[in-house]
């Protein structure tokens, strides 16, 4: 024992001279130290602590993130616990990482006590060239929020909407945008600068409205129940999800109301959608053109069935013959998750005789999520 302390000079290092180490290193290869052990993992999660009131939210985390350095854990903390509110159990997490993500969770606090109440979220972010060019003229430098480009939003609440709704819009170059997990969210409304080129909205159950008032995003990921969507202005998705194998989240639904986004998504390269998206949606707005509508550039498709007995691929072939540039397909069965059915018709619905030469790759995979697919095996081609 005495000789393997002994061995142990690197870890006997003081916490100072281990991060003065680590600031030599690229930032990746840094972040990669926490895995070395349960002491170099808590100098990467040493938290701040605060105590603010509501409408102090967005300071506290714009003084936050000014003291970020993705190199030395020790200079400044990169995660923050705010309690908020007149009670100690309201709390966010905050926390940076490299390449100017910035998380904000709101899921921990007793949840239990307060009811359930809905509530509307407006997210508005402008870019203003003329503040830009007045600090370069001046040599001021931007203000800390100006640089992030990732930003994570974990269960915001009716409590914190308005305070998230203010400090969103200091966000000058948002690029990526998640919103996770936010029960009673009924009304969201996205207006950003042609920046935001990325929006994923997973599990807000309550759901019922999207305004998107966006010009150029290349990437849209949902699942959830189907909310009314309205993208006020076109654009041409390269990457979408569109989960809705719950159905609808409102009453009167028809399915013309998902006419615009089918707009949007004519064009992508990347689709991942469930069987009851195409019966339900797709193919009635398609149905009336026959051949004329195509989705000429789909590479990779992402199916979703719901079989829970002999598997039909009827829907699937259908929509397999208005890919005609297809490479790869990766189909994952879970009846499981459905929670309803259409009356679409599943067979002969295109009648096109679609060659799938390009066609390389067919895979059965366990899950789809946002985050990545588990492989489970090959299909013959």
């Amino acid at each position: 024992m005495m000789e393997e302390k002994r061995d142990d000079l690197f870890g006997r290092l003081p916490n100072e001279i281990i991060c003065h180490i680590i600031s030599f290193l690229p930032s990746e290869s840094a972040l990669e130290t926490s895995l070395i052990s349960s002491r170099w993992r808590g100098l990467w999660n040493t938290s701040l602590v605060q105590r603010v009131a509501i409408d102090e939210v967005p300071d506290a985390v714009s003084e936050f993130i000014s003291h970020f350095d993705k190199l030395n854990p020790l200079r400044h903390p990169r995660r923050l616990k705010l309690y908020f509110g007149e009670g100690s159990d309201d709390l966010l997490l905050a926390s940076t990482v490299a390449n100017n993500k910035l998380h904000l969770d709101f899921s921990t606090g007793k949840k239990e006590e307060y009811p359930l109440r809905h509530f509307d979220l407006q997210l508005q972010l402008k870019y203003d060239q003329n503040v830009q060019n007045l600090l370069v003229a001046h040599h001021q430098p931007c203000p800390s929020t100006f640089y992030v480009k990732t930003l994570f939003l974990k269960s915001v609440n009716n409590v914190i909407n308005e305070a998230v709704s203010s400090m969103f819009s200091s966000f000058q170059f948002l690029e990526q945008l998640k919103i996770i997990e936010c029960d009673g969210l009924q009304s969201l409304h996205i207006e950003s600068s042609p920046k935001l080129l990325s929006l994923t909205i997973l599990d807000c159950q309550h759901l019922n409205s999207l305004h998107l008032r966006t010009s150029k995003l290349q990437s849209f990921h949902y699942r959830g129940f189907l909310p009314r969507i309205w993208p006020e202005h076109h654009f041409n998705l390269a990457d979408s999800m569109l989960d809705f194998r719950f159905g609808p989240s409102y009453t009167g639904f028809s399915s013309s109301d998902f006419d615009p986004l089918l707009l949007t998504i004519k064009n992508a390269q990347v689709l991942k959608v469930c069987r009851w998206t195409f019966q339900t949606l797709i193919w009635p707005s398609i149905s009336p053109l026959q051949a004329k509508f195509m989705f000429y550039k789909v590479k990779e498709l992402w199916w979703i069935d719901n079989e829970e007995e002999c598997y039909n691929s009827d829907a699937l072939i259908s929509f397999l013959k208005l890919c005609p540039v297809l490479e790869r397909l990766f189909v994952t069965n879970d009846p499981e998750s459905y929670c309803i059915t259409s009356t679409a018709p599943t067979s002969k619905i295109v009648k096109s005789h679609t060659k799938f030469g390009r066609l390389e790759v067919i895979k059965m995979v366990e899950h789809v999520n946002d985050l990545g697919t588990q492989h489970v095996h090959y299909m013959g081609l």
